[in-house]
């Protein structure tokens, strides 16, 4: 079963002998790869809507797997059981999995490993976690079609970051490389169009816009 760049670079950052749960399960195709590997890991395909797990379920039996990935319904969180030690959320709104995480405090207090792949927002998303119980131990960049997608991967634990890491990333920084250069020039032009078009009396918008465009050129012209 053929799946793609980005939910192939979550895969391998799936650590063995790990019981997962994948919330908004894609079809289960992360699932499937997950177990396919043979590195001894359970997985947990999650997702809200019924259509979504029912096209789960017939990916997993046309792979022969149902007894080694087990489907559920339910909202985020919801269906977060105390075997599980990782949760992978990818493909959707910072702000969006944000609200996931808000939703069950007391679930996000249980987990040990959480792999994130947010569509935007990321910046958000590596504040709320590290200000309730993470800290950010790998991220990776991976282009797929055309658009780059970061991978950050948030262990139980305490660090405090500063601006400059939480808007580029603690790890992302010291390992920088063609993906990070080429994905935060793009951030710059954005920057840069936003400018021409923020009326003059936006003065804090505009001045967070120039803030942001001189800090990146900094870090991918060093």
């Amino acid at each position: 079963m053929k799946i793609n760049a980005r939910l192939k670079a979550i895969g391998d950052l799936v650590e063995t002998n790990s019981c997962c749960l994948d919330i908004g399960c894609d079809h289960a195709l992360l699932d499937i790869y997950l177990v396919k590997r043979k590195r001894n890991i359970r997985a947990i395909a999650s997702d809200i809507a019924q259509g979504p797990v029912e096209q789960a379920r017939n990916n997993i039996k046309r792979e022969r797997l149902e007894d080694e990935i087990e489907v559920r319904l339910g909202d985020g969180l919801s269906t977060y059981t105390k075997e599980i030690d990782t949760v992978i959320i990818s493909g959707m709104g910072g702000r969006n999995i944000i609200g996931i995480c808000k939703a069950h405090p007391k679930v996000l207090k249980e987990i040990t490993t959480l792999i994130i792949s947010p569509n935007n927002y990321q910046q958000d998303v590596k504040k709320y976690l590290c200000k309730n119980g993470f800290y950010i131990s790998n991220e990776e960049f991976v282009k797929d079609n055309h658009f780059i997608y970061q991978i950050i991967i948030f262990k139980k634990g305490t660090k405090k970051y500063s601006k400059k890491e939480y808007f580029f990333g603690p790890i992302f920084l010291n390992k920088k490389g063609p993906l990070f250069r080429e994905y935060y020039e793009k951030e710059k032009k954005s920057q840069e169009i936003l400018l021409t078009l923020l009326p003059k009396n936006y003065r804090y918008k505009r001045y967070k816009a120039k803030k942001e465009i001189e800090m990146i050129k900094k870090e991918i012209e060093d």
